[in-house]
């Protein structure tokens, strides 16, 4: 077997029935290095069955909209095709999981269902329903993390210095090269390929300067699962760029994205503050009555109506792009903790604009992104300082010593044409 048994696990025992493979389709949109495609394809060989893949159309997905509805849709083309190329049947369903996936499965005779893993609360929600209503196996493949999930550990991990090291002790079983059953050129590969010729040498120093074109640009393929981080990393390995660059960008790639994803798995309190570390808890309660300078209503953040053209400069690069500059993500959500009643409406803030614009929203980074800028997770207590007690604090002065703020703002609040890159 190519796929290693440690990336599958059980989620629905029931007795084996001779039928069709089904893959359920979801967090990994893709038909080229999927373990969880593979792992369907070898069982339906072994068992001399047909393999079919189906996807659930669901037409409202944690604050979507039409953009990123666009994206993933131009994605499922193109997987579609491939598929097609193959003799594999690819299906989609509109509708609530629950009663679709399972109509599917009783309407071609399954004998085995499987799907890819996801850490988050609504697909849990998904599977747990679907596994209710069917009689025949259910397995669950991660096929999003190069380590996976359950393996590397089986808890809510402190931060990226204790995941780390379980990672790198695993790591070499994992990133292998995958097996030559599928391949296909899609936008995904191309902006990979774009990626390693243009932007991977200089990325350790580049990365983090707003102004500019300095980062990897991959994070809306990876979040919807159109491009593998497995074939990203060993892309990116085998590359001639230096070792700094490499080493910089598999940090973020590897160690950064799965730790977002351990922290969805096992705190199911992850988009509110009841997932914050008890530290963080005490500091906000302590400071959640401190005077705030500034307050903003969900429109005012929306619309881009704040005092701070910066702050308004990001949300307005993400409103028109659909993408932020990560180190300004940090800045945009610490100031809206700082500008809202309590954390708790900043949690509601800061996650309703980022699901609704961001490519890469509804997306376990993206959680656990806000859960480090409000509540302290993945980090440490700093020096307390009002409203945002122990929280790290970031200010307009030190974006203004680490890049070219004006440029920046020019460029998304100016009325000319940009001289950024999106």
């Amino acid at each position: 077997m190519s796929v290693d048994p440690r990336r599958v696990r059980l989620i629905h025992e029931a007795p084996e029935t001779k039928g069709p493979v089904v893959y359920w389709m979801s967090r990994d949109q893709r038909a080229q290095d999927n373990w969880a495609l593979i792992y369907a394809l070898e069982e339906a060989k072994k068992r001399s069955v047909e393999c079919l893949v189906v996807f659930c159309l669901i037409d409202h997905f944690l604050g979507a909209i039409k953009r990123q509805y666009d994206f993933m849709l131009a994605g499922l083309d193109e997987t579609a095709a491939i598929l097609k190329k193959k003799d594999i049947r690819f299906v989609i369903v509109k509708g609530e999981p629950k009663h679709e996936i399972p109509t599917f499965l009783q309407t071609h005779r399954a004998g085995l269902l499987v799907t890819d893993f996801d850490p988050l609360n609504i697909k849990k929600t998904w599977k747990k329903q679907v596994a209710k209503a069917i009689d025949i196996p259910m397995v669950e493949v991660d096929a999003h993390n190069i380590v996976p999930c359950w393996v590397v550990s089986q808890k809510q991990e402190f931060g990226a210095y204790t995941i780390r090291p379980k990672i790198k002790k695993l790591l070499l079983e994992f990133l292998v090269e995958f097996p030559k059953t599928i391949s296909g050129a899609t936008d995904a590969t191309r902006a990979l390929h774009d990626f390693l010729e243009h932007r991977l040498e200089g990325y350790a120093e580049r990365r983090n300067d707003p102004t500019v074109d300095g980062q990897s640009r991959l994070s809306a393929f990876l979040h919807f699962g159109q491009l593998s981080a497995q074939r990203v990393a060993l892309e990116v390995s085998a590359s001639k760029a230096p070792r700094a660059d490499r080493d910089a960008f598999l940090e973020e790639l590897i160690v950064r994205r799965e730790l977002s994803d351990n922290f969805c798995e096992y705190n199911p309190e992850y988009d509110s503050v009841l997932g914050f570390p008890d530290w963080a808890k005490r500091s906000h309660d302590k400071h959640r009555h401190d005077r705030r300078e500034y307050l903003y209503s969900m429109k005012q953040f929306e619309e881009a109506k704040t005092h701070d053209d910066l702050w308004n400069a990001a949300q307005m690069q993400m409103v028109k792009t659909g993408r932020m500059h990560g180190y300004m993500r940090m800045y945009w959500a610490k100031k809206i903790l700082e500008w809202t009643r309590d954390p708790e409406e900043a949690m509601k803030v800061a996650i309703h604009l980022n699901d609704t614009y961001e490519l890469d929203g509804r997306d376990p980074n993206g959680y656990a992104g806000v859960a480090w800028s409000i509540g302290g997770v993945h980090d440490r207590a700093w020096i307390s300082r009002p409203v945002f007690g122990q929280i790290r604090y970031m200010n307009r002065n030190g974006c203004d010593r680490k890049f070219d703020t004006d440029l920046y703002i020019s460029t998304w609040l100016g009325t000319g044409q940009n001289r950024l890159v999106p």
